[in-house]
Formats: structure tokens, C-alpha cells, sequence
């Protein structure tokens, strides 16, 4: 009968309703984690980006009735590209549900698409940690864990900026090859590992997500979380209707029954990015052995036309001396990255290079 809402249309309602819910709950427990106050909505197509912050600080020493001179501080924004949305689709056949029930073939899957999803957040946020400008190298987990921390503090110190909280990333392997038989109580809160109040961190993130031999660090009031809200506007003019739950509208979830295929679909659209609002608000710190490379070296081209140019060794950590020809260029002229240098203009010699990696 028309007009009559029957127990499907309840069922899928509710199934999406406690999707969104649910996703919304292991967020709101890693923000809990991380200590970010407020995500940040966006608008699509919005640029994602950082900043690199540098002052000159003039003599305060002026003669009497001179002007005061300003000292000059530069904030220079670094663009990552567009927040996007992500769409993914999931399909359940009649013959999946009808062998394992619902509760197998719809429910777990739907857990699973969940947790998917929120790994793939994730799974960025760690890459982009690991683009973090504030490098180093020591001998031990514990050593690097200790200087991974300081970096921090001395470059926000520089800053003036306040740093109370201090997060840290971590392999998990290491982390208990570090902590052998420690009686240490290891959290866990939306799906995540932690460790609360550790070796002056407030939380350490235990992952294996981090590659082994990496320690990353911030503060946690460098790290925002920017989001494109599922119910915009825009989308429901093309009629995309997607259920949404709290204040903060993370992801969008709609399922529906196709009866040409006799399967029940369910689809989901996502546009977060966790973010650092400063990329030399980042350390990675080495477990290894820095070692100086003492004869230049001689680096070309990843391929035609790039200006990324792989050293012998990764885990660059410094750069003693880069020359374009006989110039010598200065660190605005490059970006360290782990297999070498990133140069920001494409030379006109040949380039060669000093520096220091882990070994």
C-alpha cells in the first residue's frame, strides 16, 4: 500500500543510522587520544596545508630616539592538494545472506567496511607524519624516543608557541622490544594502541603502520582534523542522500536493496584528512647510526624532468653541503626527504652532495 513506511524501509534506517553512529564513536575516541578540540569543516576542493615558520630576531641594542627595527618572521604555507571525497560501495548477494544470515553477511561486513575506512585515515595521517621536517638519528629507541621530544619542544620554544602535550608515534615491535618484560599497561581506544603518560609524552601510538626503526613526534595542538560534511548541500541537489550522525558529520552512509541483482548495496562517501597545522612541527628521529658522508657525491634526477634526486643512502638526516655546479645552495633551496633531496628549481650543473644518514 502506497504512503505505508514497511519494516524494510526501518531496517535500513536503522542499519544506517548505527554505521554512521558507530564510525562517529571510534572518532570521537581517537580525538579523546590525540586532544584535538575541534575538526575543522570544510569546503570541497579546499587546499590542504601546512606551514614552515622562520624569524630573524633584530638587535635590541638602539641608541636612544633611533627607529626600532622590526625583526622579520616569515610563515610560509606548504600546499598538499585538494581535501577529496572518497566513495566506496559495498555488495551483499541474496545468496550470502540466505547461507550465512544477516547478522554474518550483513553486519560483519558492515563492521569491517567500517573499520576499513577509518584505517584509511590513518594510514594517510602516518605518511604524511612521516614527511615531517625535524630530523635526526640515535643509536637507541630510548635515545631517539628522548630527542624525537626535544626537537619538538626547542623548535615551538623558537616559535614562542606553547607546547603542553606532546604526542609520539612509534612501531609497535619496537616499542615492546623496548619494554620487554616493563609492567606497562598498554590502552586501546577506537582501534587504536597507546600508552598514557610515557617517558614525558602524553600519549605514545603504538603502530604498525610506523616503519620499525622511526620515531615521530608532535604536539597534539599541531594536529587538526579536517573534514567535508556528507549532508552538504550540494550533494542532496543531485539527489545523493546520505544519513549523517552528531554535530560533526564525518561520513555518510545509505544502503539500499538493488532487485535487478537481488543484492543489498550500501555506500559511503568520506572526506577527512588529519593534518598538521606545522610540517617542522614534525621530528622523525632514526634508530641507528648517523654517519657523514666526507666525498661529494655526485646525485642525478630520479627520471626526466624531476627534481627529486636519490643520495646512495636513505634516512638523510642532514645535508652538510649541496652544490648546483660551483653554487652553493642554502636549505630554501631544498627539502630533505628520506632517499635524498627534493630541490625546489632545477639546477644547471651538476649537482653534487655532503650529508649525513643512519645507517
Amino acid at each position: 500500500m502506497a504512503g505505508v513506511t514497511k519494516m524494510a524501509n526501518i531496517t535500513t534506517a536503522v542499519r544506517d543510522i548505527d554505521f554512521v553512529t558507530q564510525f562517529q564513536k571510534n572518532w570521537d575516541a581517537l580525538n579523546e587520544v590525540f586532544g584535538i578540540m575541534r575538526p575543522i569543516r570544510k569546503t570541497p576542493g579546499t587546499k590542504l596545508t601546512s606551514y614552515k615558520t622562520t624569524l630573524t630576531l633584530e638587535s635590541g641594542a638602539v641608541p636612544e630616539a633611533n627607529t626600532i627595527p622590526f625583526s622579520v618572521a616569515n610563515i610560509s604555507p606548504v600546499a598538499y592538494g585538494d581535501i577529496e571525497v572518497g566513495k566506496y560501495g559495498k555488495s551483499v548477494s541474496l545468496e550470502a545472506v540466505a547461507k550465512y544470515g544477516a547478522p554474518v553477511a550483513i553486519a560483519r561486513t558492515d563492521e569491517e567496511f567500517r573499520n576499513e575506512l577509518q584505517s584509511k585515515v590513518m594510514d594517510d595521517f602516518y605518511k604524511f607524519l612521516e614527511t615531517g621536517s625535524l630530523l635526526d638519528g640515535q643509536t637507541t629507541f630510548q635515545a631517539a624516543f628522548a630527542m624525537a621530544q626535544g626537537l619538538v619542544r626547542d623548535k615551538f620554544k623558537k616559535m614562542h608557541r606553547d607546547v603542553t602535550n606532546i604526542v609520539q608515534f612509534v612501531n609497535i615491535l619496537d616499542a615492546y622490544e623496548y619494554l620487554g618484560a616493563a609492567d606497562i599497561t598498554v590502552q586501546t581506544q577506537g582501534g587504536l594502541n597507546y600508552l598514557q603518560n610515557f617517558m614525558g609524552a602524553s600519549n605514545v601510538i603504538l603502530s604498525s603502520e610506523v616503519p620499525r626503526g622511526k620515531v615521530i613526534a608532535t604536539p597534539v595542538n599541531n594536529i587538526d582534523l579536517y573534514y567535508i560534511d556528507p549532508a552538504d548541500s550540494d550533494f542532496a541537489q543531485m539527489g545523493l542522500d546520505f544519513t549523517v550522525a552528531g554535530e560533526t558529520n564525518l561520513i555518510g552512509f545509505h544502503s539500499v536493496g538493488n532487485y535487478t541483482n537481488m543484492t543489498g548495496e550500501a555506500y559511503a562517501i568520506m572526506g577527512m584528512k588529519l593534518w598538521a597545522e606545522y610540517l617542522d612541527g614534525i621530528s622523525v628521529v632514526y634508530i641507528g647510526t648517523p654517519t657523514k658522508v666526507t666525498t661529494a657525491e655526485t646525485i642525478t634526477a630520479e627520471s626526466a624532468g624531476s627534481l627529486h634526486y636519490p643520495t646512495a643512502h636513505g634516512k638523510v638526516i642532514s645535508v652538510q653541503e649541496l652544490k648546483d655546479g660551483n653554487t652553493v645552495l642554502t636549505a630554501d633551496d631544498y627539502t630533505i626527504v628520506e632517499d635524498g633531496i627534493v630541490l625546489k628549481e632545477a639546477p644547471t650543473g651538476t649537482v653534487t652532495i655532503k650529508y649525513t644518514y643512519v645507517a
